[in-house]
């Protein structure tokens, strides 16, 4: 697109005849006025695996190709000093556009030698340069900190953390997706369970454009986004030793918002001084979503949690995959009635996980979440559900096409379950549930500091 906009050998006016940028004021000033070099970087590491002969290739390849276009002989071979002859003779600048400039630091991230010699080169061609009017760079990762270095210092950054005016250019906003799914005859509730939850800045509401254009066009959800990659860059982040780590992991699959502090990542993929690092890394790469409002991150939806789930399986990790695992049979005896069971496998959640020590109600509440892993499948879970006269602890609303009853989940400490019942036919938090029609499976789950026993108590309601 920034080619076809830019380049003297395009025809802009063409290209974009029905878009909205035809109507704007400096279409005319820019659009088919420089001399335009596009690279993908992958394209030249794949071929050369050696940084010094990519630099060596891609200076011969784009002096070559120039030559030939302009005519110019026995000049230096000098990359630099041929652009600043073509755009003296011609009066044209370079918009130099680059895909994957990073490829060389995240697939030989143990190799400084070769991150110095070509952040050096493109230091080189780029920084003061008046014959460049532009250069555009796509990437995963950041650009000013790698190592001591700051060769790229000159670039404007875009990235998950902060992508200020193209926020709503990262990906579909909801709007975009809800016309899609008219279009297509999409499910769009199950479109945002499954690809929804990206927050930049003030757009809280970003979807995976590539997932949604793989569900429209394949007719089902799916984990598509993750298909360009193994899980394995993944699997090796999280499993890293590095302080407490496992434990925000098992917050975040837990559906708890973990807060972290973004400004120690040095934006490389090998330098961590601490687990917020690695989940900053992870916002980069796209398993993580960041809220600048709460400093805080958490898995965006169903398909990047279905690889979170797969990565800890067989990573160390077996009492909270077995935890997991469990979480099928817990909703079955909610679902049964069966107060025994449900309190049991909440125990056995609770000490299979137990970083996630009791504190409070909402650190018990935090235990539940993860013990009832498998009904995200069927419902959406609310915490802190508003009912007029409080807030009940838990709601699990029926997805479309679930016939479930609704759950409506009170939390006591050091209390019993019979008063969180009692709590929640005195406050009337299922009236606040009238415009969801059906039974009601009221659960009151109670924490004995004392005995470490859990105790829960079901009860129906009809609205």
């Amino acid at each position: 697109m920034i080619a076809a906009y830019y380049d003297i050998n395009g025809n802009a006016k063409e290209t974009f005849k029905d878009l909205k940028i035809i109507k704007h004021e400096s279409f005319d000033k820019f659009a088919n006025k420089y001399i335009v070099i596009k690279i993908t970087i992958q394209t030249y590491l794949s071929l050369t695996h050696d940084v010094d002969l990519l630099i060596n290739k891609l200076k011969k390849d784009i002096t070559d190709d120039l030559l030939k276009q302009y005519g110019y002989t026995n000049l230096s071979n000098d990359l630099n000093e041929l652009m600043k002859c073509i755009t003296l003779s011609t009066w044209k600048k370079f918009v130099i556009v680059i895909d994957e400039w990073d490829c060389i630091l995240r697939e030989f991230k143990d190799n400084q030698d070769w991150h110095e010699k070509y952040l050096d080169f493109l230091r080189y061609w780029f920084k003061d340069q008046d014959h460049i009017a532009l250069v555009y760079m796509t990437g995963i990762l950041p650009i000013k900190k790698y190592g001591t270095h700051s060769a790229l210092n000159m670039f404007d950054e875009y990235s998950m953390l902060a992508a200020y005016q193209f926020n709503e250019f990262i990906g579909f906003t909801e709007s975009e997706v809800q016309d899609l799914c008219t279009k297509y005859a999409i499910d769009f509730s199950e479109c945002k369970r499954w690809y929804d939850g990206y927050k930049i800045q003030n757009f809280k509401s970003i979807y995976n454009p590539r997932s949604v254009n793989q569900c429209i066009n394949l007719g089902e959800f799916g984990t598509y986004w993750n298909n360009t990659e193994t899980y394995e860059a993944l699997k090796f982040y999280i499993t890293m030793d590095k302080g407490d780590l496992h434990d925000k992991i098992t917050n975040l699959l837990a559906n708890n918002p973990v807060k972290i502090n973004t400004n120690t990542f040095t934006n490389d993929m090998k330098t961590f001084s601490s687990p917020d690092d690695i989940l900053t890394l992870l916002v980069h790469l796209g398993y993580l979503t960041y809220d600048h409002e709460t400093s805080s991150v958490t898995i965006p939806n169903q398909e990047i949690a279905i690889e979170f789930v797969n990565s800890i399986q067989g990573s160390g990790w077996p009492l909270v995959t077995q935890a997991i695992e469990n979480s099928k049979n817990l909703l079955a005896a909610v679902l049964n009635g069966d107060c025994s069971t449900v309190a049991q496998g909440i125990e056995a959640a609770h000490f299979e996980t137990s970083i996630l020590s009791y504190n409070d109600e909402n650190a018990l509440a935090a235990t539940i979440s993860l013990a009832f892993y498998a009904a995200r499948e069927f419902y959406t879970i609310v915490r802190e559900f508003p009912t007029g006269k409080g807030f009940a602890d838990l709601v699990f609303l029926p997805r479309p096409k679930c016939t479930s009853p609704i759950l409506l989940i009170e939390l006591k400490y050091d209390q019993s379950a019979t008063a969180a019942i009692e709590q929640i036919l005195n406050r009337k938090y299922p009236n606040s549930l009238i415009n969801h029609a059906g039974e009601i499976l009221l659960v009151g789950i109670n924490y004995d500091k004392k005995s470490k026993n859990h105790t829960c108590s079901i009860q129906n309601f009809k609205i």
